[in-house]
């Protein structure tokens, strides 16, 4: 019989039975061995374990202030930086639409380009050696119109409430008054510019005679912010016109003169949809700027369509017809040019036969008056004149192609017409008047279509100076 004995339970340690805990013990097909423990402070000894623990009692709990502090810093100084940058952008903004108004103020102080280039011509040494300027410096006039003293009340100011159209042929001297009448008054109050097709030339040649940049020189542009710039023609014109009402609005208390705009060759804009567009605005502009004396528009054409598109909405437009000079006139003018151009006299008699080639055409008094042989002069401006009407509208027989049938009826239509005119001139009492000249024939606009059947083909020929048609329709 086997002796019982006290058999001694060993008794593990209380930290490995709580390790025995920790053991991750999945039991697969093959094995059953107990895999390494998942926790970081399974494999510390017993004293860093309490260490860290007691660590981990000593610290504060977790607080959102700091991280709210900082975002609040944070968005402090955004903001900071956002308004500083606003109130710089605020400030130049300012600063330049102040500096837009003052350069277009200063576009109508004394002195104008167009003085300055007529200027050069006129203190151009003659060929007798004697200048084309008085001691004083002013403009000698070889020929006074009856035209000129209404321009210059116009151009000075003392004429306002209304808007002007100045009709005439080319060359009869529409332009020179102009500048005279702007050179009288130093340019003060004027701005000039010239017409054209293109818009955009338009648009360019208003900007340059306002002092405007239609803001191509904003410093935004440097930082490719899409600036007004970007839009059609007619718009900047649009613009610059606002600019410049509120520069009149100021000068108009301060002076009581309305300013001066004169547009030159607006025959020049085309009948189409783009040239209409930039007339009416111009025309709108004219009718406002008119009724509250903040400006004077003046136009300036050589063809009657002009006329007729603006009569159609005109209410405060003055006709102003510029004709060619009588042959008392002419005659008188072409002595004085004579002289101050060839310090010579000529006799009546040769004055009378340059008016009876000629007219009363400054254009071509002018060029005859420069001329060494004055009648060869004449012959040449005859010769070149009926070349150029030859040109355009001859009948080509019956021998033409078929490709011309449409050009031929342009030039069969104008064919038609002066022969009317001619049998019309036959008719006349009176073809020549002592003191008045030549009396040409003419018909009414409606007539002239009626006997060219065709009512589309006589602004054509007013346009390249084979017929002309004055403010009165004939």
């Amino acid at each position: 019989m086997v002796p019982l004995q006290l058999v001694q339970r060993h008794v593990l340690p209380r930290q490995y039975i709580q390790r025995r805990f920790n053991y991750n013990v999945p039991f697969g097909p093959t094995d059953n061995m107990p895999l390494a423990p998942d926790e970081p402070d399974a494999n510390k000894p017993p004293a860093e374990a309490k260490a860290k623990a007691k660590k981990d009692e000593q610290e504060p709990p977790f607080s959102w202030g700091p991280t709210l502090f900082k975002m609040f810093e944070a968005a402090l100084t955004t903001f900071a930086s956002v308004a500083i940058l606003g109130a710089v952008g605020y400030g130049y903004t300012v600063y330049y639409k102040h500096m837009v108004l003052q350069k277009i103020e200063h576009a109508f102080s004394p002195g104008d380009p167009v003085l300055d280039l007529a200027a050069v011509d006129k203190q151009r040494k003659a060929t007798g050696g004697s200048e084309l300027v008085d001691d004083e410096g002013h403009r000698q006039h070889w020929v006074l119109r009856e035209e000129q003293e209404l321009l210059d009340a116009i151009v000075s100011g003392n004429l306002k409430g209304q808007y002007h159209l100045l009709v005439g042929e080319k060359g009869t001297g529409k332009s020179s008054m102009l500048i005279d009448a702007m050179a009288k008054i130093d340019g003060e109050g004027c701005a000039m510019l010239e017409a054209h097709a293109d818009p955009e030339i338009f648009r360019i040649r208003l900007g340059k005679a306002l002092d405007f940049e239609f803001h191509e020189d904003n410093i935004g542009s440097l930082f490719s912010i899409r600036g007004p710039r970007d839009a059609s023609a007619l718009l900047d014109v649009e613009r610059a016109f606002n600019k410049l009402e509120k520069v009149a609005l100021k000068r108009r208390d301060r002076v009581a003169k309305p300013l001066i705009i004169i547009v030159n060759s607006t025959h020049l804009l085309r009948d189409d949809e783009a040239g209409r567009d930039l007339l009416e605005l111009l025309q709108q502009r004219a009718e406002a700027w008119a009724a509250s004396n903040l400006a004077t528009v003046i136009f300036n054409s050589d063809d009657y369509w002009v006329y007729e598109r603006l009569k159609q909405y005109a209410t405060r437009m003055n006709i102003i017809p510029i004709l060619d000079l009588s042959k008392t006139k002419a005659i008188t003018a072409l002595r004085n040019y004579r002289v101050k151009f060839r310090n010579e006299n000529p006799s009546p008699k040769i004055l009378e036969q340059v008016y009876d080639m000629v007219g009363g055409r400054l254009s071509y008094l002018s060029r005859v008056a420069k001329s060494g042989d004055m009648l060869k002069a004449c012959n040449e401006i005859c010769t070149m004149e009926r070349t150029w009407f030859l040109n355009k509208c001859w009948i080509l027989g019956a021998e033409m192609d078929d490709d011309v049938m449409d050009q031929q009826k342009y030039a069969s239509a104008a064919m038609v017409l002066a022969k009317a005119l001619v049998d019309r001139e036959k008719e006349m009492e009176k073809i020549y008047d002592p003191v008045k000249g030549h009396l040409l024939p003419q018909m009414p606009l409606h007539e002239a279509r009626q006997v060219m059947t065709r009512a589309d083909f006589i602004q054509d020929y007013d346009s390249i100076n084979v017929f002309t048609i004055d403010s009165n329709a004939m």
